[in-house]
């Protein structure tokens, strides 16, 4: 009962000020108010009449004609009077579109900008009513209250952008007509109003720009585009915010919206490249997702911005490289070409900038992408991650080898690649890695330990991988090293295999032809007979390949007794195969001087007999045979009969002194003394007790795994006839069905 009378008593107080005030106007001026007046209530009274629809073009006429009344105060006290009431006829619950319509009518000319919180929120209200008329006579009105008021209409910006977004889409034509006219309104307003807020507005258009619908996408493009255009307006400032956005329209079902966001972006792109100051990190990690969306004109676009970014970003891009280079990494094998292209150049640039890991330059996280891409599809991916690895070991090889433990299987696992320049590139990143001994050791040891583990990788790439180590790295120290490990191996089938493989590398790359010309020097050459016996003890592993090293070094004579000392076990057909091998090898370059010794039997004698003992081993069939034997028939005759084998056998050809005169200096004499200095340091009777002994460890090895092979064997047919003996009275025994019955003599097929 109090609020009641209070509020009769506040009313009939507002009614004594507006007459005082009205009496202090002039008469003419208080006429013309008088005329305000009744047309306004006769507005406001056609609410209440049913069929009766008021005429908001008329009142708003009247309304701006006397807009300088609301000044005065006078027009705002009328119209507060009739609002209120309207305004509660408005909200029930239990009125009508129809009252709605014209409540909306009212409110349309009712427009007084001290009013405006009072009449704009129902009006933004009626944009979601179920009746599509409201909806647009709502877009009517506030276009009419827009109109009028224009820049004091901004305070309610952020609420009329998110009522025009969803009318936007409205399913009625005539509505998304009414809101289209009601938009350009809003933005001719906005562009010219110093009082609107980018800083309120951001995080509204931020929320929406995740909206799929066309129309939508369609109008928030629009504005972005609007707002970009007002030189007051940092838009630039505020792009990680909505840029992401932008980016995800670009694959959108509609060619018109793709070309609106494309349009936008590029001219936000021109202007970075103008701006002074930009925030590059934050886009630069949406670009980087971006760079990997399924749509192509995505990547494309993401691609290119990331490009223009590492020309323009500089120091600011550093902590974001890793990200970069794994977004574009991938790219570089995309299946568009201009993708392709733009995704080199990008590669190109970052991998050119040179910083130091003081700036925040992340060498782990660089390696951590480049090493993820070592398993990609994608042989360019492939090949352009291990050229980041090539680099940042010659930048920053300190710390990289932090991170070898990390790297390192990767690496061996990429020696498997079935492209041949990925093989290479990852050889020359493990010869950059093993400049120091201690890993050298460790990557031989590896790729040792990988050759065993996968045969394939030995038959398919071990030539391959050998030979380019022995390129990259000193191939003295490479065979040094293998052998030296080999000596040791346990696993005497492997250490057999790879000592032939290791032997025939040695025989026919023509990157090891120094190392070659040394071992030929080995009975005269200190340097050549320190490697002959640093390979000798791991070539033990395989007889063909001593022969082989002995022809190669010229020690005809421990050849000779080699080929002697083989006994029944050691001429298998794996021997033959190597044998066969051999021959073949003798009739190539490597082997010419060797050729060129047979014009003198008498001389080599040692090399006569050792070749006539390979002959003997050779299957009379065989195309080696036939081979040696026609080489053989070339050599002058000689007989074993008619001279002594002579202790200069094996001495170079090259070694031999001639006299002025011409005539050949003769092997006895002094020749022989130096002959006996230059082979006491090779004690060939050890070292073919040496070889005897590790090939009774292969005998062995050999025969207890024959020996597991037939056990296993015995057990199994052993359990497998118990199991049939079981079977067979299992059947015997079990009495015969009704329908398996046969006649006597009858077969049961």
């Amino acid at each position: 009962m109090n609020n009641e009378a209070e509020k009769i008593r506040r009313g009939r107080e507002e009614k004594k000020e507006l007459k005082k005030k009205k009496r202090n106007l002039p008469k003419s001026r208080r006429e013309e108010v008088e005329g305000v007046k009744r047309a306004l209530i006769y507005q406001c009274r056609a609410l209440g009449q049913k069929g009766t629809e008021p005429s908001p073009r008329a009142l708003l006429i009247t309304l701006v004609k006397f807009e300088a009344f609301s000044r005065s105060h006078v027009l705002p006290g009328i119209i507060h009077f009739k609002f209120t009431k309207a305004k509660n006829r408005f909200h029930s619950w239990e009125v009508k579109a129809q009252w709605r319509k014209r409540w909306l009518l009212f409110s349309d000319s009712a427009l007084q900008r001290k009013h405006l919180e009072q009449i704009v929120p129902p009006v933004l209200n009626s944009f979601s009513d179920q009746d599509s008329r409201v909806r647009y006579y709502a877009c009517e009105a506030l276009y009419n209250i827009a109109k009028v008021v224009r820049g004091d209409f901004i305070v309610f910006f952020n609420q009329i952008f998110d009522a025009l977004c969803k009318l936007s889409a409205d399913s009625d034509a005539n509505v998304q007509s009414a809101a289209h006219l009601l938009d350009r309104l809003v933005k001719d307003i906005v562009t010219e109003s110093d009082q609107f807020s980018i800083e309120e507005f951001i995080p509204l258009l931020r929320e929406r720009m995740n909206v799929l619908n066309p129309y939508v996408r369609q109008f928030l493009v629009g504005w972005i585009t609007v707002l970009d255009s007002v030189p007051d307006i940092d838009m630039l400032g505020f792009l990680p915010d909505f840029l992401d956005g932008l980016f995800n329209m670009l694959s959108d079902n509609s060619h018109e919206i793709r070309q609106q966001a494309d349009s936008a972006l590029s001219e936000f792109l021109q202007e970075i490249k103008n701006s002074p100051s930009v925030d590059y990190g934050r886009m630069a990690e949406i670009l980087v997702q971006r760079a990997g969306s399924q749509d192509e004109f995505t990547r494309l676009t993401a691609v290119t911005w990331i490009n223009e970014f590492v020309k323009l970003g500089g120091e600011q891009l550093v902590p974001y490289y890793a990200d970069i280079l794994g977004a574009i990494l991938p790219c570089i094998s995309d299946k568009e070409e201009k993708i392709r292209v733009v995704a080199r150049e990008t590669n190109e640039e970052l991998r050119g900038i040179e910083t130091d890991p003081a700036e925040g330059f992340d060498v782990g996280a660089i390696l951590s992408i480049a090493q993820r891409q070592l398993s990609s599809e994608w042989e360019a991916t492939r090949i352009e991650a291990l050229h980041w690895m090539s680099t940042l070991l010659n930048r920053h090889r300190s710390e990289v080898l932090v991170f070898l433990n990390d790297i390192l299987d990767s690496l061996l696992k990429a020696l498997s690649d079935p492209s041949d320049e990925v093989v290479l590139l990852v050889l020359e990143v493990h010869a950059c890695i093993a400049e120091d001994p201690q890993h050298f050791r460790q990557l031989v040891v590896f790729l040792i330990h990988n050759f065993q583990l996968d045969h394939s990788l030995l038959e398919k790439r071990g030539a391959l991988i050998i030979r380019q180590l022995c390129f990259l790295l000193d191939a003295e120290r490479v065979y040094r090293e293998l052998s030296t490990i080999l000596e040791g191996e346990s696993d005497f089938d492997f250490a057999s295999i790879m000592v032939q493989a290791l032997n025939l590398i040695l025989l026919t790359s023509s990157e090891l032809s120094d190392l070659r010309d040394l071992l030929k020097q080995s009975l005269v050459n200190a340097d050549g007979k320190n490697l002959f016996l640093s390979l000798y003890a791991s070539w033990c592993h395989s007889p063909m390949a001593i022969i082989s090293l002995c022809l190669l070094a010229q020690a005809y004579q421990h050849a000779s007794s080699v080929i002697h000392s083989l006994v029944e076990e050691d001429i298998n057909v794996k021997f033959l195969v190597q044998l066969d091998k051999l021959i073949h090898l003798l009739e190539t370059p490597t082997f010419a001087y060797l050729r060129l010794q047979l014009l003198e039997p008498g001389r080599y004698i040692w090399l006569l007999k050792a070749l006539y003992g390979l002959l003997m081993l050779l299957p009379q069939q065989s195309a080696a045979f036939k081979v040696l034997r026609t080489r053989l028939k070339t050599v002058p005759s000689y007989s074993f009969k008619e001279e002594r084998f002579r202790r200069t056998s094996g001495i170079p050809y090259s070694q031999f002194n001639y006299g002025g005169g011409g005539s050949q200096i003769s092997e006895d004499g002094d020749l022989n003394e130096n002959l006996h200095d230059m082979h006491s340091g090779i004690n060939f009777d050890l070292k073919l007790q040496q070889l005897q002994q590790i090939q009774k460890q292969h005998h062995l090895h050999s025969k207890s795994q024959t020996q597991s092979r037939f056990v296993s064997t015995s057990w199994m047919k052993e359990v497998q006839i118990a199991e049939e003996s079981k079977r067979a009275a299992s059947e015997l025994n079990r009495p015969p069905s009704r329908s398996s019955g046969r006649g006597l003599g009858q077969l049961q097929l």
